[in-house]
This record gives structure tokens, sequence and C-alpha cells, in this order.
């Protein structure tokens, strides 16, 4: 057997005789129709084959026992069958043998109970019941049959007397109800509240708490009702109160029509309950106040609601500083200014632990925040200057600064009429931290006032600490200009070109260039384009320069708008930049459309490239190569160097165009395929002509 078990197959190939699931269904059926009928009824006549059958059965029924004793479903058809003889007594010495091998079997006890009820053994089954709960006292179904017998039978005193022997082993909830209801269809009210007093005493849940404030309700004892409710909430505290039981009180009070105490209840709850554990509670309190409150009672239900949220994002994360803003905003909208500042102070008070700017740029708003609700809202001036104080103390000026605050608060002194507070305020601003946007605020903050002496200053220390800063230097000569004064805003243009260092040169030589033009000035124009083409010859200056010389009105306008291009195209022939001669000659070419002739036309077009595809090759960053990529090449005719490229392209397109006119005349169908993939024939490959024989 083991071999069979353990041995290796090696022959996997499928029986000869294949057997099917419909064979072996069709097989088992018809082995069915072999088996033995069973034995003829025996029918017993008289009394001695009564006894001669009595005494076969017992002696089965005994074997069996004998076999084995622990065997209980054996003990109880024993017992079964004698009972069905009413053979009583017999079946009552079964029974009490049969419990001398197993007194826990809860079935034999039930069967025995059972027995002697049906037998109208009333005394009888009373012991064994007694006998039963003093063994078992934990199995409530003896206690449930055991009361239920001496309920039917009006032992009402009996009963009362199981039940207070049952409640002294602390059952489950469900036997106290029992009990209480057992008592309640006696009318025994007063006995079914002490009860109740014992049960939810013992059994520590709050809804026993809730069943006996409605059991009280149910009766009509309305006070006593409300006093349960009123001991539970201060039975169970505020750490282990539940939201259920306030909906529960509520909606009591609710029924009696005392809709203040309903209000004072909700209100109570929500202070002291955590809003993910009040869902229900909010629902209720908002349908109450829909059906017996008004407008405002239903905004107080939202906003507590909201706020309960607020609180506990801002208590799980004290720095989110978005949550603050949305309580703030909520606070601001609907409670009175010392509960606003109180939640101020609060969010105001978690400063961010890093001293870096960026994790202070929404803090800081919080302050700014603070400072516009004390000044609209509240209308403090001394307050809100306290807060921009406090916030300009906080701030580390000498890591990061915030250019906002210092503005802010100098634009409050000034709307509080206090000129002299605003300088000062933005004068520490500069000598503690200069910024380009408090020198440009207090700049703009004069010019609004019309102080243009202090502008001039302003200006000056703006330029000493940033004399990159083109656009100051515009804004000042823009001033110089506004003013009047064309030749010192002359002279600070030509100190501003003079800089060795500017962030953006192009922009404050056009505005120099512009500032001449709009002084009519075209000979100071005519220099500076000249200097500025010494530092750069940059195409847009040569266009820019020769835009210039058209838009000026004289007889030779014309002629010195083509030299300037002249110039420019002989300045740009060395250019690396193709694509900016190309532009030149693109603008050169479109004057000459406008105003030229057709001998200016044609020799503007002499010049214009002729433009290639060509191929390089790619390195990578580790030297390895790459590919190939195609760009194209922009090939100048009066380049000299270029002249044997332009014979080679001219070549290398004729002999392209005598291969396709020979292709067609041999084939007699066009070879699409072949037409797809040869290059084109327009812009040629600078290897296709390179490799051509020509």
């Amino acid at each position: 057997i083991i071999y069979s078990f353990t041995c290796i197959v090696k022959n996997k190939a499928p029986a000869e005789v294949q057997i099917t699931a419909e064979q072996l269904l069709r097989e088992a059926k018809e082995r069915e129709l072999e088996l033995l009928p069973p034995p003829p009824k025996q029918k017993i006549t008289d009394e001695e084959e009564l006894n001669d059958y009595k005494l076969k059965k017992r002696k089965g029924f005994e074997d069996n026992i004998r076999k084995n004793r622990t065997v209980i479903s054996n003990w109880i058809k024993y017992a079964q069958w004698e009972e069905s003889l009413k053979e009583i007594q017999r079946a009552r010495s079964i029974y009490e043998r049969a419990l001398d091998v197993d007194h826990r079997n809860i079935t034999l006890w039930l069967k025995y109970a059972e027995m002697e009820m049906k037998s109208r053994q009333v005394n009888h089954a009373r012991n064994i019941w007694d006998r039963a709960i003093t063994i078992l006292p934990r199995v409530n179904q003896f206690w449930y049959k055991y009361t239920y017998m001496e309920e039917m039978l009006g032992n009402v005193a009996g009963c009362r007397q199981a039940f207070e022997r049952w409640m002294e082993w602390e059952p489950e909830e469900q036997a106290w109800h029992s009990y209480i209801n057992f008592e309640l269809r006696y009318k025994e009210v007063d006995k079914a509240r002490t009860i109740y007093e014992r049960y939810i005493l013992l059994l520590l849940f709050l809804k026993n708490w809730i069943k006996y404030a409605r059991f009280e309700e149910k009766h009509g004892y309305i006070a006593h009702s409300r006093k349960v409710y009123e001991r539970s909430v201060e039975f169970f505290g505020e750490e282990h109160v539940d939201e259920n039981l306030f909906v529960a009180f509520a909606r009591f009070e609710e029924t009696q029509k005392e809709f203040e105490r309903v209000r004072v209840i909700y209100k109570y709850a929500l202070d002291r309950i955590p809003k993910h554990q009040a869902q229900e509670l909010f629902k209720n309190y908002t349908m109450f106040e829909k059906k017996f409150g008004d407008r405002r009672g239903i905004e107080d239900v939202i906003v507590s609601k909201r706020r309960f949220q607020y609180e506990e994002e801002v208590k799980a994360n004290p720095h989110n500083y978005d949550a603050w803003f949305d309580y703030l905003r909520l606070v601001e909208s609907d409670a009175d200014p010392d509960t606003v500042r109180e939640v101020y102070e609060r969010a105001i008070a978690n400063v961010p632990p890093i001293q870096e700017k960026r994790h202070w740029r929404r803090y800081i708003y919080l302050w700014i925040n603070y400072a516009l609700y004390e000044e609209l809202e509240v209308k403090d001036p001394e307050r809100t200057r306290q807060v921009y104080q406090a916030c300009l103390d906080l701030t580390p000026h000498k890591k990061f600064t915030f250019a906002k605050i210092w503005l802010l608060y100098a634009q409050f002194e000034i709307r509080q009429k206090n000129l002299q507070g605003a300088r000062k305020v933005m004068g520490t601003a500069i000598g503690k931290c200069p910024k380009n946007k408090l020198l440009k605020g207090y700049i703009e903050l004069e010019l609004q006032l019309r102080e243009f002496d202090r502008c001039r200053k302003l200006y000056e220390k703006y330029l000493e600490f940033s004399p990159e800063n083109c656009t100051t230097w515009i804004k000042f000569a823009e001033l110089e200009t506004i003013l009047g004064d064309v030749e010192r805003a002359r002279a600070i243009f030509e100190l501003a070109i003079g800089q060795p260092r500017l962030d953006m040169p192009e922009v404050l030589w056009k505005s120099y260039i512009d500032f001449e033009i709009e002084q009519e000035e075209f000979g100071n124009t005519r220099n500076l384009y000249k200097r500025l083409l010494q530092r750069t010859q940059h195409v847009k200056v040569w266009i820019s320069y020769a835009k210039f010389e058209l838009s000026i009105d004289g007889p030779d306008r014309l002629q010195k708008c083509r030299q300037i291009y002249e110039e420019a195209n002989k300045s740009m022939r060395n250019c690396e930049e193709k694509e900016e001669r190309l532009m030149l000659l693109e603008s050169w070419r479109d004057f000459e459309k406008e105003f030229g002739s057709d001998s200016t036309r044609e020799r503007v077009r002499k010049l214009l490239p002729e433009k290639v595809k060509k191929r390089r090759k790619l390195t990578a960053e580790d030297g390895s190569d790459a590919g190939w990529e195609e760009y194209y090449d922009y090939i100048f005719p009066e380049d000299a160097a270029n002249q044997p490229n332009l014979k080679l392209l001219a070549m290398a397109k004729m002999w392209k165009r005598q291969q396709m006119t020979d292709e067609s005349e041999n084939l007699p169908e066009k070879d699409t395929t072949a037409e797809e993939t040869s290059p084109s024939s327009e812009e040629p490959s600078c290897f296709c002509f390179i490799s051509c024989p020509g």
C-alpha cells in the first residue's frame, strides 16, 4: 500500500476504457434497486407478545448504554421510549441514571423537565428546574423555562422569586428586560422601576439609561424621565458621554414642547463632544431648528458645526494656517470682537519653527488680516498700531523681512493723518532691511504726496543701493522729464548707460533713445545709435536705427535708411548667427518693396541666402555616439567662401532633375514607394551632392 502511494507513474497515457461521470451516476442508481426491502411490520396481538417486545427493546437499549455510557442520545432515546409507553417511573429512573453519568448536559435536563411537565407532574418539574439552576446557573435557558412554567401556573410569587434568584447572578440585559416585562404584565410599575435602578447601575451602558428614561416617559412620569436623563449626563460625565444620550434627551424635551430646553441641550452637547463624534447630533439639531427655529437659529447650527470642524483641524495641526484663515473668516462673520481677537491670538501664537521665509509666507498674512480687522471692523487704531508693531518685532529682519507689512503700516499711518509716523516707519524699514519693494513703495508714497524733492533723495538712495536696476534709472529720468528738467533727465540717462553692470541694458538704451526722439533731438539720437552699435551689433539695433531714419521727414531719408542697411549687412557678414543676418535682409527687402526701385529690389534679392538641409553627428554627454541630426543652413551668395558650394548645389540640382527625367521615361508606371523614400529635390541633403557624379 505504501508503495502504491510513493511510486512514480511512468506511463501517463490515458486508460483504454474511459469512465464518465454520467456512467458513474447511472451505476449508482442501478445499485439502489439491489437494496433489500425493509422487514415486515410486527403486529402485537396479546399481552405476552407485548411483554416480549418490551423486554427485547429494553435489552437493546441497555446493551447500547452498556457499550458506551457517555453517549447521552442513547439515554434520551431510551427514556423517550419508556415515556411513550406511559412508563413515567421507568423514564424518570433512566434520566436520573443519565444525570449520574453527565450532570452538565443541558439537553438532558431540558428533556427531563419537559417530560415531567407533559405528565403534569408540577412538583417533580419544579424540583428538576431547581436542581438544574443550582448546578448550572449560567444557562439562561433553564431560568427562562422555569419562570415561564411558574407564570403559566399562575404562581406569580414563585416566578418573582425565581427571577430574584436569577438576578443575583447578574445575567445579561435580556434577562433584566424579561423580569421588567414580567412585572409590567401585572401592572407593578414601582417594582419595574426598582429593577431598572438596579439594572442601570449594574450594567453601565448608556442605552440602558435611555431605556429607563423612555420607560418613565411611556408610563407618564415626565419628571422622573427628565431626572433620569439629567442623572445620566452627570453620571457619565464629559469623558464618556455620547451623542445618542443628548439626542434622546432633546427629543424627549421636544415632545414636551420645551424648545428652549432643547436648544440648551444641543448647545451644551456640541460644546463637549468632538466634531467627528457628533454627526447625528448636528443633523438632529439642524432638523429641530428647521421645524421650530428661525433663520438665525439655523445659521447658528451651521456656524457651530463648521466651528467644531475647524477646531479639530487646528488642534490636529496648529501650523495649518489655511485652516486658521477659514476659521477666522467664519468667526469674523458671526462672533463678537472679543471672540475674534481670541482666535487671532491663538493663531498668531503658532510661530513657524524654522526661520526661513518660505515657512513664514502664509503665517504673516495672519498678522495682516488681524491688523485690517482691528482697523476696518473694530475701528480701533491704537490696537491696530500695536498689532503692526508686534508683527515687526517678531519678524527676524536680519534674515528676511516682508515689505508688505512695512508698506501697510505706513499706509495705515497716512490714513490716520500721521504723516510723520508713516515716514518714520519707512525710514526704519530702509535702515533695517533695504529692499527694492520698500524703496519703490516709499517713492510711490512720496509721489502721491507730491513731495518731489524727497522723491529725488529716495531715488538717489535707491540707486546707491541697487545701481544695476535699469527700471529705477528710467523712472528717475521720467520723473525729471515730467518736472521739466530735461538736462537733468539726460544726465541721469548718461549716468545709467555708464554703469559697468545693468540688469536690462536694452530697455535702458531704448528708453534713452525714445526720450531723445520725444525731445526731437535727432542728432543726439543718431549719436546714441552709433554709441550703442559700438557696444553691440545686434540685428534689432540696426533695424531700429534704419526705421528711425525712415521716420524722420527729410529729402534724403530713404538714402540714409538704405545706407544703414548697407552698413549693417557689411558688419554682419562675419556674424555667426545666420538667422539674424537673414532677419536684416528680410527687413531690408520689405523696405525696398515699399520704397525702392526694381534695381534695388533685385540687388536685395540677390543678397538673400539659399536654404539647404544638412546633417550633423551628435555626441552624448559621455562622449558616445548619439546619432545624426538634420538642420537647415543658409548660404549667402556674397560670401566668397560659399561660391564653390553654390556651384556644387546648382550642379546637384541639375543632376537630380536629370535622374528623375530618365526614371520617368524608363518606367511605365509611377513608383510611389521610391518617390516617398527619395530625398526632396528642392532641399537635397549635403551628402547627396557630395556623392553625385557631377
